[in-house]
């Protein structure tokens, strides 16, 4: 590891109540997440850090193992479900050792019911309110914006997330990145998992060289938009570029609704900006006239917006385009984010073409629009 490097965390871990936080993000399983975490303990071990071992997925790599000796580890705790034991990250014993550092690793699993938390992130986050520093690790496809994106990428569905607004908790942000045909190569000769069934898998879904290119392409947007942050929070307020702002707007269509947060989510990351999830509640939207499914199905992308990180606006009205416009306004609003728009002769005849409307009020505006198909 370089010491310029470890000499900067340090001054970090010492300089303040809080607890910092450093996250080693991947583009995919077997980059070396892990290693590099155990590596950087044994630097600042070294140094005189107490550092300790949260918990570990050494996922039966010999290297991993031998990494994990000489660094004292905090003994998970015992959880009975459904009549077996298993093991998960004791947070309490934690909080209680206050150790210096403390490495944590999979970061977006669930923990089993009956934990304090429900996510592992989260456990993380009352660590760090605890003034305990965490270095984690985690891959992109993790994160719940890229969602979509890996599901086109892949064909799988993420069914573990980190949310977006976790990484606003990062001092630093360290991308680990390996060549795809050295993954592959690895994967083949059994060094990342085990068993010709689980590999046979990963070689058809995620490793593939056209994939693993993808994978890194969002891996290093992210990095590089967390050190883009970075620089605009420790930059003075006259050297700062004021970020634009964008409002996503939803209806009761669930999928579509899905589909339009998580692309606003993920432009005003890539612009640093503030954002809203905007949901117009026309009178024959009350609570007494839509089902329950579909109010559940709302509420669950209220949510979804949230943990995101946009802030979600209801408004009442039967002026759709109005009601837009009028927000946008007042939000100082630059970019509208909304579903693909439908025509016919009808809704333009009888005036509820809503996406029509909504351009004509924009015309003399600096605002623009953009739709999710």
């Amino acid at each position: 590891m370089d010491p310029d490097h470890i000499d900067h965390f340090i001054r970090l871990i010492r300089s303040r109540r809080q607890g910092r936080l450093k996250v080693y993000l991947g583009m995919i399983a077997g980059v070396g997440k892990t290693y590099r975490m155990l590596q950087e303990a044994h630097d600042l071990i070294a140094a005189g850090i107490d550092v300790r071992i949260g918990l570990i997925e050494p996922h039966e790599r010999e290297e991993t193992w031998a990494l994990m000796e000489g660094i004292p580890a905090i003994p998970l705790k015992k959880v009975y479900y459904k009549g077996y034991e298993l093991k998960e990250l004791d947070l309490e014993a934690i909080i209680l050792a206050r150790p210096e550092v403390v490495l944590i690793d999979e970061l977006a699993h669930t923990n089993i019911p009956g934990c304090k938390h429900e996510k592992r992130w989260q456990d993380v986050v009352e660590i760090l309110r605890n003034g305990i520093n965490v270095i984690t690790a985690f891959n992109v496809q993790h994160l719940e914006s890229m969602h979509d994106k890996i599901e086109k990428i892949a064909g799988i569905k993420v069914e573990e997330t980190v949310p977006d607004r976790f990484m606003a908790h990062a001092d630093e942000v360290v991308n680990i990145d390996l060549p795809a045909e050295d993954l592959i190569k690895r994967m083949r000769e059994g060094k990342i998992y085990k068993g010709s069934l689980q590999i046979a898998r990963a070689l058809e879904n995620y490793f593939q060289p056209e994939k693993i290119l993808q994978l890194r392409d969002l891996a290093l947007r992210k990095v590089a938009s967390q050190l883009e942050k970075k620089m605009e929070k420790d930059l003075p307020p006259t050297g700062r570029i004021h970020p634009e702002r964008f409002l996503g707007c939803i209806s009761t269509n669930h999928e579509g609704g899905k589909k339009i947060i998580r692309k606003t989510a993920r432009l005003a990351d890539h612009y640093q900006a503030e954002w809203y999830v905007l949901y117009v509640k026309t009178p024959r939207e009350e609570t007494n006239r839509i089902d329950l499914k579909t109010q559940r199905k709302l509420l669950e992308n209220f949510k979804l917006a949230g943990e995101l990180g946009g802030k979600v606006i209801t408004v009442p009205s039967d002026d759709i385009p109005g009601a837009i416009f009028e927000r946008a306004v007042e939000l100082g609003i630059t970019n509208i984010v909304t579903g693909r728009p439908t025509f016919s002769i009808w809704r333009q005849l009888t005036g509820k073409n809503y996406f029509d409307r909504l351009l004509k009020r924009l015309l003399n505006t600096e605002i623009d629009i953009i739709i999710v198909f």
